[in-house]
């Protein structure tokens, strides 16, 4: 298995710096122009990336650049990282509301409502806020509404991960699983999401490649149509094979309160908001996008190259656009996704960041729009 070398606690962030596996071998990746950042009427710079669209039986239908790249999931892997603490009925057990389950596949902005919901699931659950190994970082919602950043010190309850690390403390509260622990590769949560990883992904976890994450935690990468089928799944209808409803229950949660996924200003909120429930989406850092479409039955993926996630409003408006998945009202709502404005200091506009990917459709391609009509 490509496991990282780890010290006995991942949470023992004064250990030595940890050796990883090399990624597989492999040629430099065919990806494409995805957006092009214009001053003026010049072009100033250009994101490549790669995007793929795929059915809930791993098809590809859809693709630009290079559908394959093994891609981080970051934390577009959340609703993943839920899935066995919802399978094994936590979220009943410790009465968890809709809004804390959304929160559980969030990258939130430290707001008031975000902080109390975390603090609420880790008081349900018999834990408390010095049980989250998260790490601190200023709560993002002063910045995304353009107001001072006050000084540290933070909480651990404002970092953008609390809710899945108050998911995962659960989860050990849950099935009595020691807690000090509970971010170590080999600990038992760990190695659950792992199989749930390996399952909506369609990977052998011998395949999937590790990392940490942000917050500390396991994160792996998989070839970016495989988080796309991840997607197509997490937003499917019907009840999984091996996780019954529990895909159902996080898609249904993140689609009602996408507020707390993400926060004010923020994309998936308004991604979400304007799929109007048919849309489940989690972005992830270094430009990474997931998003399943429930009426289609597909999931799509993006991966900018450069990790600039600039360049993914205007790629998923088009994407959206392509597949004919965009209605009147969503159009609508996305409108000034299409040619987002370059601003400088002074909030004069200098250019504006417009699409260039161009999906090319495979021989398994179907409509998705008309799949998502039926």
């Amino acid at each position: 298995m490509t496991a990282p070398v780890l010290p006995a606690h991942m949470s023992d962030l004064s250990a030595p710096t940890a050796t990883f596996p090399k990624a597989p071998a492999a040629s430099a990746p065919r990806h494409a122009p995805l957006a092009a950042v214009l001053r003026g009427d010049a072009v100033d710079s250009v994101h490549v990336g790669s995007v793929a669209v795929v059915d809930r039986e791993g098809r590809l239908l859809y693709a630009a650049g290079d559908p394959g790249f093994l891609t981080m999931t970051r934390s577009s892997l959340k609703p993943f990282q839920a899935m066995p603490f919802a399978a094994a009925d936590g979220i009943r057990r410790f009465d968890f509301s809709p809004p804390q389950v959304a929160l559980l596949c969030a990258s939130h902005s430290g707001e008031p409502r975000h902080v109390a919901a975390a603090a609420s699931m880790l008081a349900k659950a018999g834990n408390a806020v010095a049980d989250l190994q998260c790490g601190t970082h200023p709560p993002r919602f002063h910045e995304v509404r353009g107001e001072p950043t006050p000084p540290p010190p933070y909480s651990p309850l404002e970092n953008n991960c609390s809710g899945k690390h108050s998911g995962m403390l659960a989860y050990c509260s849950l099935c009595e699983l020691p807690k000090s622990s509970y971010l170590a590769y080999d600990h038992p949560l760990q190695q659950a999401i792992r199989g749930a990883v390996a399952h909506f992904t369609s990977t052998p976890e011998d395949e999937l490649v590790s990392g940490i994450d942000g917050c500390s935690a396991p994160n792996y990468a998989v070839p970016l149509d495989r988080l796309a089928l991840a997607f197509a799944r997490l937003a499917a209808r019907q009840d999984d094979a091996v996780y019954g409803r529990a895909p159902q229950v996080l898609a249904d949660a993140m689609t009602a309160h996408p507020e707390m996924v993400s926060g004010e200003l923020r994309s998936d909120l308004e991604l979400m908001r304007a799929g109007r429930g048919d849309w489940v989406a989690k972005i992830g850092a270094e430009g990474v996008q997931g998003i399943g479409i429930r009426g289609a039955g597909v999931g799509i993926a993006i991966k900018v190259s450069d990790g600039n996630k600039r360049a993914l409003r205007p790629v998923i408006a088009s994407v959206l656009e392509q597949l004919r998945l965009l209605d009147a009202p969503a159009r609508e709502s996305l409108a000034h996704w299409f040619e987002p404005l370059v601003h400088n200091y002074r909030g004069i506009v200098t250019g504006r960041i417009l699409s260039r990917v161009v999906l090319d459709k495979m021989p398994t391609a179907t409509d998705a729009s008309s799949a998502a009509r039926q």
